[in-house]
């Protein structure tokens, strides 16, 4: 090293001279010199992660490299990683995590993530780190090892959560943390009483209901930095998703968070073409699907005198343009629940009407294309039921496939995932079954049923669409004319402009749940309320006009 190579000469020197000296001065000036030298030294290492030797497995990008440094450095350890969907927050948290132990200033490091993603997070930051960690399983395996991974659920338990909350952790890193977005909760409490030196919290979404949620976030990290509640509201927002300085709220989050998005050019991603495949029911599937409206319409009516729930009406509005499968399922139930007589004809009229359906269009499309891919596949739905289907027609058809949902155990996703990575072409998934997972592996998506909401559907896309893909993405949206779903996907994808990349922005407009919440029930309002396809269209339009100057208050408030 230079500074090294600057002291030994000067030592040099010294001991060569043959004049008298005086050693206290010789000493200061050694002194000085070694200082000097030191922080330079430094200061060269603060550009750089000295961790960057010690991974050979993959190269980070600049960007998650810049996050890492921004961390150590600026933000002391202590922050909000809060990139987009699928752009390496893991990595960065990776990153930082081997940096502290590199520098000797982490050894005891606890990683609380969703129960589904132990073994990914296990199996990242050893393949591409070397940071070996464990996921216990009894209680003294917490101060046993050095790195442990665990779902928040678990350690919050007893008798988990006194041991944890007893060891001194140099570092606390919490993925999906807007889960601690409410101080009331058991979770941010629990969190709260972690020792903990550094500590990260990852999330997508640091807000989704409230600009207070950014308050809570900043507490964890750090306690009094933005007073209480109650000073918070008071000094900072008109109303809970008004700033009263949007500027001066953004400076303040900024001590305490990092967001990459894709907008910003400091990411590439390959591109991704979307294409909406436009299908006409068969005259079968046409019959049920009008019958179905007209019982949705009249039951809408009654449901909304006596205020009653419309979450059923919704779930069959959304199950008849799915499956006849899937609708026979809410059908059966209405039928066990409603008394009237007529009101029970017309609903076995119904299920009479599905059982005969012979030809399928929707699944026949999902053949056809899959046919034409050499490649894999991932298609989403809606529903177990037409899963169900699915898995069968392509069975029958020789083609490979296997089904991935919500109410499978950890080790089953994980086969499920590895299965069709290495030996079969399709994946077949539900909406909770695919989140978490990564699947960079995968260049095309069938979306078989559309989310009525922006942002579950970009959260799809995100599963393949995401670092570490090398291909161009291609996405097929069905679309059956004359229905509710063809509205939808010119909502989603003509109006709010889905697909482009400027996405990342609406997260903090649709990620709220209560606005998720509503643009479903508006848009059976509408659905349910209108007399022609052609007022369909157009309340829907205006609708999706609606949300678009919602989003374009967001961009600018973010």
């Amino acid at each position: 090293m230079e500074w090294v190579e600057t002291i030994q000469q000067f030592n040099d020197e010294i001991f060569t001279q043959h004049t008298p000296f005086s050693p206290p001065s010789l000493m200061w000036d050694f002194l000085r010199l070694s200082v000097t030298a030191c922080q330079a030294q430094l200061a060269a290492s603060e550009n750089k992660l000295q961790c960057l030797e010690h991974i050979h497995a993959f190269q980070p990008l600049p960007h998650q490299i810049s996050c890492a440094l921004e961390v150590i450095h600026n933000l002391h350890g202590r922050a909000v990683l809060a990139d987009e969907v699928g752009l390496g927050k893991t990595i960065e948290a990776g990153l930082v995590i081997k940096e502290y132990q590199v520098r000797r200033l982490a050894q005891k490091v606890l990683i609380l993530v969703p129960a589904s993603l132990i073994i990914q997070w296990s199996r990242e930051l050893g393949e591409k780190f070397g940071v070996s960690c464990y996921a216990p399983k009894k209680h003294w395996a917490w101060s046993e090892y050095d790195v442990v991974v665990a779902s928040l659920d678990t350690a919050k338990r007893e008798p988990h959560r006194s041991i944890i909350t007893a060891i001194p952790w140099d570092l606390v890193v919490i993925d999906e943390a807007h889960k601690l977005k409410n101080q009331r909760t058991h979770n941010w409490k629990f969190v709260n009483q972690i020792p903990n030196k550094y500590m990260l919290l990852l999330t997508a979404t640091p807000v989704q209901n409230s600009l207070q949620e950014l308050h809570s976030l900043i507490t964890l990290l750090k306690p009094g930095e933005l007073g209480n509640k109650r000073n918070f509201v008071a000094q900072h927002l008109i109303s809970k998703r008004e700033p009263k300085d949007a500027q001066r709220l953004r400076d303040h989050v900024s001590t305490v968070m990092i967001r990459n998005r894709r907008f910003d050019g400091q990411v590439y991603l390959p591109d991704r073409s979307v294409k909406i495949v436009p299908l006409e029911f068969s005259p079968d599937e046409k019959l049920l699907y009008d019958g179905v409206q007209q019982f949705l319409k009249e039951a809408y009516q009654d449901v909304t005198k006596h205020h009653k729930s419309v979450l059923p009406l919704l779930t069959l509005q959304r199950e008849v343009c799915s499956s006849p499968y899937a609708a026979m399922i809410s059908l059966n139930k209405m039928a066990e629940r409603i008394h009237t007589s007529d009101r029970q004809a017309k609903i076995f009229t119904l299920l009479e009407i599905a059982q005969q359906i012979k030809y399928h269009t929707k699944t026949e499309k999902v053949l056809e294309l899959i046919s034409t891919m050499n490649d894999k596949c991932i298609v989403f739905t809606e529903y177990r039921a037409t899963q169900d289907f699915l898995m069968s027609r392509l069975q029958q058809n020789g083609i490979k496939a296997v089904p991935f949902r919500g109410g499978f155990k950890r080790s089953k996703k994980d086969w499920m995932t590895d299965l069709f990575k290495h030996n079969v072409q399709v994946l077949v998934a539900t909406e909770s079954g695919g989140e978490g997972i990564n699947l960079q592996f995968c260049h095309y998506m069938i979306n078989f049923d559309l989310p009525w909401n922006p942002m579950r559907l970009e959260q799809r896309i995100g599963r393949i669409h995401r670092l570490g893909q090398q291909s161009i993405v291609q996405i097929y949206n069905l679309s059956t004319r004359n229905t509710i779903e063809e509205h939808i996907v010119a909502l989603l994808v003509e109006k709010i402009r889905m697909f482009e990349a400027v996405i990342g922005e609406v997260d903090h407009i649709l990620g709220d749940p209560q606005i998720q919440k509503k643009i479903e029930t508006d848009i059976l309002d509408i659905a349910l309320t209108t007399e022609s396809q052609e007022e369909l269209k157009n309340r829907m339009s205006d609708y999706a006009s609606t949300m678009w100057s919602r989003y374009q208050s967001g961009r600018q408030n973010s």
